[in-house]
């Protein structure tokens, strides 16, 4: 079982729930994986560090795709926090016995090239030193076309939803098989 935790990029925000990448993800592996989707638009990673005990005991996932900190970005919160609860939650999905996809996210560039910088390399610190696969970016290879997205510019449209499924499928069949 695959637990899709993130926020409303996961959500499907402004979509019918059918249309979210995580509904296609599920018609893509089929019956034999039963894919949940715990995901809630505006969630931090702190609110998912308080969430993800229950989600896991309930559900039970052998995988955990982990889509969170874009909300963190954008209130600019101090980089070592989000890096802890990340951490944590990884740990928390590793202990429960589930393999974890760290989904990587990137902050528009009015953030400052700093800590744009380093909100982006949080990822791939996290995925080496947790042993993880590379992390994919969610929105690659489309997110300046801004026509695959909603009017508020920062969540991607029904039409755009198969190419996130793309972006995630690679990392993420290893670890279903």
């Amino acid at each position: 079982m695959v637990l899709v935790f993130g926020d409303s990029l996961s959500a499907g925000h402004g979509m019918r729930a059918n249309e979210s990448w995580p509904s296609l993800l599920q018609a893509r592996l089929g019956e034999r994986t039963k894919v949940v989707n715990a995901s809630v638009s505006g969630e931090t990673s702190g609110g998912g560090l308080t969430r993800l005990p229950a989600a896991l005991r309930e559900h039970k996932p052998s995988v955990v795709v982990l889509e969170l900190g874009g909300n963190d970005g954008l209130r600019g919160l101090p980089m070592d926090l989000l890096a802890k609860n990340l951490a944590s939650m990884i740990e928390m999905s590793e202990n429960a016995g589930a393999k974890v996809l760290l989904v990587s996210m990137k902050l528009p560039p009015n953030f400052g090239d700093d800590y744009t910088k380093r909100f982006h390399e949080l990822y791939a610190t996290l995925a080496r030193r947790y042993h993880l696969a590379a992390p994919p970016f969610l929105l690659e290879g489309f997110e300046d076309h801004m026509d695959l997205f909603q009017s508020d510019q920062i969540h991607p449209t029904a039409a755009a939803q198969p190419r996130l499924v793309d972006n995630i499928y690679p990392s993420l069949l290893p670890m279903v098989k």
